[in-house]
C-alpha cells in the first residue's frame, strides 16, 4: 500500500522498539523518512533511512535537525515525536539529574521538536506525540515518567488548539507495549513473573501490545485518513485501563 506516498516524515528516537517499528512502517506505506538518535546510526537500519545523531533536549540538536530535514526533504509532512526515557525512581528518591534526563528528552524534547518544525511543516502536516496511559493513571514508582507523559498530553491539545488547521496534532498513548522498558517496569516488583502475569490478566485483548500495534495507529494518523482527528490523545492498551481491577469470577 502506498498511504504515504509522496510524504515525508521525522520520527525521533528511531533505533528500536516502538520508534523502529514507525520507521518500517511508514517506509512500507511510501514515505521518505528520517529518524535520530543520540548514538551512531545502526547497522541494520534501511539504507534509504536518513539518519541524524540527536540529542532532542539540546536545543542546538533540534535546529540541526530542521536544518538536514530542510535539506533533505523541503517542508515536513509528518513529525512524530517518539524519543523517550524512563527512570524507575519516586518522588523523594530523584535527583536534579534524574529530573533533567526524564523531562530533558520526554518534555522538553516534545517541546523543541514541535516548536521548531511547525512553522516549516506542510500545510495539513500531522504531528504524533507518543504519549502514555502513565501519563492518565500513574505507575508506582515512575514519578518523573509519569509527570512528562502528562505534559506531552496537555502540549498535543495545545497545539491542535493554536496550530489548526495548518497542522493536526494528536498524542498515541499505549499501556503495556513489550518493549525494554516494559521489562524495567516490571523489574520494579518484588515478583517480576508473578506481576507480569497479573498484568496479562487484566488485558481484555488477551495479551501484552507490541511495537508494530503502535505503528498501526501512527500510520493511520500519519495519513489523509485522518484528516478530521486532532487534540486527541488515542489510548492503546488492549483495554487495560477499560477495566474495573476486580476480575470477572470467569470468561462466561
Amino acid at each position: 500500500m502506498t498511504r504515504l506516498a509522496g510524504k515525508s516524515a521525522l520520527v525521533t528516537g528511531g533505533r528500536q522498539g516502538i520508534g523502529r517499528a514507525i520507521v518500517e512502517a511508514f517506509l512500507a506505506e511510501g514515505a521518505a523518512v528520517m529518524t535520530c538518535g543520540r548514538g551512531a546510526r545502526p547497522e541494520d537500519l534501511d539504507e534509504s533511512v536518513n539518519w541524524v545523531t540527536t540529542d532532542v533536549s539540546e536545543g542546538s540538536d533540534v535546529e540541526a535537525l530542521k536544518h538536514s530535514a530542510g535539506e533533505t526533504f523541503g517542508a515536513l509532512d509528518i513529525l512524530v515525536n517518539n524519543a523517550g526515557v524512563q527512570i524507575e525512581k519516586t518522588v523523594v528518591d530523584s535527583s536534579d539529574a534524574d529530573w533533567d534526563a526524564v523531562m530533558g528528552v520526554n518534555a522538553k524534547g516534545v517541546f523543541l521538536t514541535c516548536r521548531a518544525f511547525i512553522p516549516v511543516m506542510a500545510s495539513g502536516g500531522s504531528i504524533i506525540n507518543i504519549g502514555s496511559i502513565s501519563g492518565m493513571a500513574a505507575d508506582p514508582g515512575m514519578a518523573l515518567y509519569n509527570a512528562s507523559k502528562a505534559f506531552v498530553h496537555g502540549l498535543t491539545r495545545s497545539i491542535a488548539v493554536d496550530h489548526g488547521p495548518a497542522v493536526r496534532c494528536n498524542a498515541i498513548c499505549p499501556g503495556w507495549i513489550m518493549t525494554g522498558m516494559a521489562d524495567a517496569a516490571f523489574a520494579l516488583s518484588r515478583d517480576p513473573a508473578a506481576a507480569r502475569e497479573d498484568a496479562l490478566k487484566r488485558h481484555p485483548a488477551g495479551r501484552f501490545g507490541t511495537p508494530k500495534d503502535v505503528a498501526r495507529l501512527a500510520l493511520w494518523l500519519a495519513s489523509d485518513d485522518s484528516a478530521f482527528a486532532t487534540g486527541q490523545c488515542y489510548t492503546l492498551d488492549g483495554g487495560l485501563t477499560a477495566a474495573s481491577p476486580i476480575r470477572a469470577c470467569s470468561d462466561g
